[in-house]
């Protein structure tokens, strides 16, 4: 089912997401951009968001190499993703 109709966001998205570690409903809007426009989808997203995630396990938190500082998964793919795009080199 469309939950979010302005961007096109399924019940299957929100859940896809939750199971694959999205750690809160803002983490889930700036992934999907799901009730971001008109809003008339937030009260279901986020019912949906939230019944998905608390099926899933709760993710441990990943050192970062080099600095010791904790960091989601999340955070570390985007942080490659990043580097990759720019062509910038990893951190050593």
């Amino acid at each position: 089912m469309i939950v979010c109709i302005c961007h096109r966001v399924s019940d299957r998205d929100i859940a896809r997401a939750a199971h694959n570690g999205c750690a809160s409903f803002d983490d889930l809007q700036f992934e999907l951009s799901v009730a971001t426009s008109c809003g008339k989808c937030h009260d279901c997203a986020h019912e949906t968001f939230h019944r998905h995630a608390a099926q899933q396990p709760t993710a441990c938190a990943q050192p970062w190499p080099g600095n010791g500082a904790a960091m989601s998964g999340k955070v570390i793919q985007i942080a490659i993703q990043h580097l990759h795009d720019t062509g910038a080199s990893r951190p050593a």
